[in-house]
């Protein structure tokens, strides 16, 4: 089980991304298709000005059971010991184990 801290820091750093996804996106656009380098230069500064957590590639899917962060399986946004478990228990619909 993952400490709470952890949890409520995944949280947190998915608020700011969400909050400054427009910002970056209009500043990379800058950046990217400017004729001007001086202006180029100004967007690059104001996008490295940024929070570090603002970042879209420093957010890690977590299980929203256990908050496990390996083995996650994004269909179903658990950890496959929890799917396991769910799935053997009848929890989840339409998934039955295997046999052949």
């Amino acid at each position: 089980m993952a400490k709470e801290s952890m949890k409520a820091r995944e949280v947190k750093r998915a608020n700011l991304v969400a909050r400054y996804a427009e910002k970056r996106a209009a500043l990379k656009k800058i950046v990217n298709t400017s004729d001007d380098p001086q202006e180029a230069y100004e967007a690059a500064r104001k996008l490295q000005a940024l929070p570090k957590n603002a970042c879209p590639v420093r957010l890690h899917n977590r299980c929203k059971l256990s908050g496990r962060p390996k083995g996650y399986m994004r269909q179903f946004g658990i950890s496959r010991i929890d799917f396991r478990e769910m799935a053997s228990a009848g929890l989840i619909p339409g998934v039955k184990k295997a046999s052949w």
